[in-house]
């Protein structure tokens, strides 16, 4: 009994003496280094990478600094040169200065014109204002879509407009729609117009589902589709999956995928 007393006093002062490292060291650092960090992380949410997204709902101060403006591009129309650093008179300007995985802010308020932007690298696109529909994109008649993906990419809080057309044309990548308004307006030739079209092949068959997730794919969650003779039209080999409708008194919300069968 004496040995075994004297072996359990010396595994608890040998394991006393043992630093025990600091889990939260990481809240010890100034705002203005974390905010550093927190710019090399993607603001499209990922179930396997660590995401500027997830990141904002840690606590309130992450999510402060995750969130701060000094992380994104700035769409303001008002602005009339390019003297204050990240802000753009126009979206084709702030997706051509943008880096990949930057987050673009479009102010509210007025319509911003989009005609074929083409899209070739990671980027959050989402609109200033409170509710959706106080921040437009207009596509005129002439221009095959608003905007033109051709990496994964992330579009909320925003409404697209097509005069003629389709409001949002997925060319590959993975493509989140969220919370947005997709419209496109009455015209004779609605059966030309679509709010989505995808383009994309899916490519050989990938077996693991880890790979799956991370090929070419829409994902639409809470947004309002209207107009155009269908809500979703697909050329490539990917299909509609997976759709919910939620018929509120004013709108339908829609939530649905578009991924290989």
């Amino acid at each position: 009994m004496e040995e075994m007393r004297e072996w359990k006093h010396r595994k608890s002062s040998t394991s006393s003496s043992i630093p025990i490292p600091n889990s939260s060291s990481i809240h010890s650092l100034d705002d203005g280094c974390l905010m550093h960090i927190f710019s090399f992380l993607s603001p499209i949410p990922d179930d396997f990478f660590a995401d500027r997204y997830n990141t904002a709902l840690v606590c309130h101060r992450w999510h402060y600094l995750a969130c701060h403006p000094r992380l994104w591009l700035r769409v303001d129309r008002s602005v009339k040169d390019s003297s204050e650093p990240g802000v753009f008179p126009t979206i084709e300007m702030a997706v051509s200065h943008a880096r990949p995985g930057d987050t673009i802010l479009i102010a509210a308020g007025g319509i911003h014109l989009a005609s074929n932007i083409q899209i070739k690298k990671p980027l959050c696109l989402i609109g200033a204002g409170e509710l959706p529909d106080e921040t437009t994109l207009f596509c005129s008649r002439g221009s095959d879509s608003a905007l033109e993906f051709m990496s994964n990419c992330k579009v909320a809080n925003l409404t697209v407009k097509a005069e003629l057309g389709c409001c949002l044309l997925h060319r590959s990548g993975r493509l989140t729609i969220d919370g947005c308004i997709l419209q496109c307006e009455s015209n004779p030739l609605d059966y030309l117009s679509c709010p989505i079209v995808s383009t994309a092949a899916a490519g050989p068959e990938i077996l693991t589902s880890s790979a799956k997730s991370h090929g070419d794919s829409v994902s639409v969650s809470r947004t309002r589709i209207e107009g155009g003779a269908k809500a979703v039209l697909t050329s490539g080999s990917l299909e509609l999956q997976r759709v919910r409708v939620i018929y509120a008194r004013t709108s339908i919300f829609f939530w649905f995928d578009v991924d290989r069968k």
